[in-house]
């Protein structure tokens, strides 16, 4: 756990400094259609789940549709899979994470793969076996978002080779850093991190057109000021200025070079 916070510190520096769309983008999909009013949020999980009820309860009651993309350990973990079953039903986009949360490419190294091909391919066959299990196929989740959301040119190639597509959430924000805990330098509030949200909405001529915007499925416990708890909230504001809130897969992006 100490060594997923320390990686994932890294991650949201790099992320929150001024570095462009253009810089991160290495044939990964990063945002859609800037000319529609049309947002994915989207969740990622590994280890915790804690927020499970507020955030299907708050996408029922506002009639809403998200993205989740979790780990094998996660979808093999029982005490996740009621959760996971209504998510399913519920209508939701559920796809990959990769299978133990790996990390794919050196932090100060990019182009430096630290893990075999091999072992690319068996940690995300794996990772698609777990969601075979609640009836998830391939032809379902053709979209895979990367552990710790770090990828290189090499990763996006093995992962077509897979036939899936890579994809990431939209930089620009620090939606990310809702993992962070009070004890890490580079903890962020709920309000910092809304903030940075509707800063970026008003401040941009596109706005959050075609924006897929991170959030955590569940966090470390010694996180007390949970993001997930503004849901309802954010969902709400975000209709009240005209976006649609759609899954990943009714986004429009290019055609996939596979």
């Amino acid at each position: 756990m100490k060594y997923n916070s320390i990686i994932s510190g890294f991650l949201f520096l790099f992320l929150a400094s001024n570095v462009s769309a253009q810089q991160i983008v290495q044939d990964a999909f990063v945002r859609a259609d800037t000319t529609q009013k049309k947002i994915a949020i989207v969740f990622t999980a590994d280890e915790f789940g804690d927020g499970a009820a507020i955030i299907t309860n708050a996408l029922k009651q506002e009639n809403a549709k998200a993205s989740f993309f979790f780990t094998g350990k996660f979808y093999r973990n029982k005490d996740f899979t009621n959760a996971i079953k209504k998510l399913k039903e519920d209508g939701h986009y559920l796809g990959g994470h990769s299978d133990q949360h790996p990390l794919y490419a050196d932090w100060s190294k990019r182009d430096s793969t630290l893990i075999t091909q091999r072992e690319f391919r068996k940690d995300l066959r794996n990772n698609y076996a777990a969601m075979k299990r609640f009836g998830i196929h391939k032809s379902d989740a053709h979209f895979f978002l990367p552990p710790y959301e770090w990828y290189n040119k090499e990763i996006v190639r093995w992962t077509a080779e897979e036939g899936l597509q890579l994809i990431n959430f939209t930089p620009g924000t620090i939606s990310n850093a809702d993992y962070t805990t009070p004890d890490m330098k580079n903890y962020r509030s709920s309000d910092d991190i809304l903030q940075s949200v509707w800063n970026y909405e008003m401040q941009r001529p596109a706005g959050l057109n075609g924006f897929m915007l991170l959030l955590h499925f569940g966090t470390d416990p010694k996180r007390t000021d949970k993001l997930y708890r503004h849901l309802p909230e954010i969902i709400q504001r975000l209709k009240a200025k005209g976006y649609e809130l759609v899954r990943v897969d009714e986004l429009n992006f290019p055609t996939p070079k596979l």
